[in-house]
């Protein structure tokens, strides 16, 4: 557990990212965090309490993670790289061989406590209308590169935990994951640079592709950060699924942004999203639509019993401050959420 009488020092990587961003404005702020450690690959603009910056590419193996890791009382792993999908072998260098790195690198330094950013994407095809809890299998999808990759890193935990004991290994598995500064970033990855946010207008969308199996689950990102945040301080172990009421589908969608929810076939949803995709018109690939239709629906009650975690704010409160900010080119002062306004 870490002692936060005496105070903490706190190692983020991918600190300038959605969820990172959140997670170290919450531990700066946090009396008991002695200090924290922003790792990214560019050193951002933004100067929170109590906060020093690393440059970083976990990339690349020329890096002594070991030594900066050195005297930490946990390190929280978020950094994630999610383009280019039409070459998963660099997604695979930066986020599978990049995060074991971080793992044999917490362990070489003695810390404590590691807290893994895993995914709802980890979980194997499951249901969309029973929840499943932390015991269902993380063996993802297995044709879409980021499934693959998390839940990869799942089997490569398990051996991680065994080999080390004496350390404290959290995974966390939120769902989709917004806020309003994420919104420019998430655009270009998903959506493409070019895509207008003035479309994502209620006024601008009389309806609203219906594709059976798209339900999810949102979570902002401030209330993931809180996980995080819980699981650092708190003696907790294993996997916590993380998510906010209710799930979406186009029912919801469609009620938040008055259009109504037209029934479009599964296999013209994909050939649409493959076709841009190939045009490269599209970042998200069809591998990725395959793996959405078929994440399951999560059961958070561990979280809420063991690290007494609840979401501040409903799924449909999410995506609405999502699209504020994607209407608006919303960002923030680190290279990854630059604002851009488009349309």
């Amino acid at each position: 557990m870490v002692s936060m009488e005496s105070g903490g020092r706190i190692v983020v990587t991918g600190a300038t990212g959605n969820v990172g961003t959140s997670v170290v404005r919450l531990l700066a702020e946090d009396p008991r965090v002695e200090s924290v450690l922003g790792m990214a690959r560019r050193v951002p603009d933004w100067s929170p309490p109590k906060t020093t910056w690393s440059a970083v590419d976990l990339s690349s193996g020329g890096t002594d993670l070991a030594k900066r890791f050195e005297g930490a009382s946990a390190v929280i792993h978020l950094a994630w790289a999610f383009q280019p999908t039409h070459d998963p072998a660099v997604t695979w260098r930066t986020n599978v061989l990049g995060s074991i790195r971080v793992f044999e690198a917490a362990a070489a330094a003695r810390v404590p406590a590691l807290v893994h950013a895993s995914s709802v994407g980890a979980y194997s095809p499951g249901s969309k209308h029973r929840a499943v809890d932390e015991s269902w299998p993380t063996h993802g999808w297995p044709d879409a590169a980021y499934t693959r990759e998390k839940a990869y890193l799942e089997r490569a935990l398990d051996a991680f935990e065994h080999e080390h004991p004496w350390m404290r290994v959290v995974r966390m598995r939120p769902a989709f994951l917004f806020k309003r500064e994420s919104a420019s970033e998430q655009r270009r990855i998903f959506g493409g640079r070019f895509l207008p946010g003035p479309l994502l207008r209620p006024d601008q969308l009389p309806f609203l592709p219906d594709v059976p199996g798209l339900r999810v689950q949102a979570l902002h990102s401030d209330d993931a950060a809180q996980a995080y945040r819980l699981a650092v301080t708190q003696d907790v172990r294993g996997a916590f699924n993380l998510a906010a009421e209710p799930p979406l589908d186009a029912e919801v969608l469609g009620e938040l942004l008055d259009a109504r929810p037209v029934r479009l076939p599964r296999t013209a949803a994909r050939s649409a999203v493959a076709a841009a995709w190939g045009l490269r018109l599209l970042p998200a690939s069809p591998h990725l639509f395959d793996a959405v239709l078929r994440l399951p629906l999560m059961d958070c009650t561990r979280a809420r019993a063991e690290l007494g975690w609840r979401p501040e704010r409903t799924a449909v409160e999410v995506v609405e401050e999502f699209l504020e900010g994607l209407r608006g080119g919303a960002g923030a002062p680190t290279d990854p959420l630059r604002g851009r306004k488009v349309g």
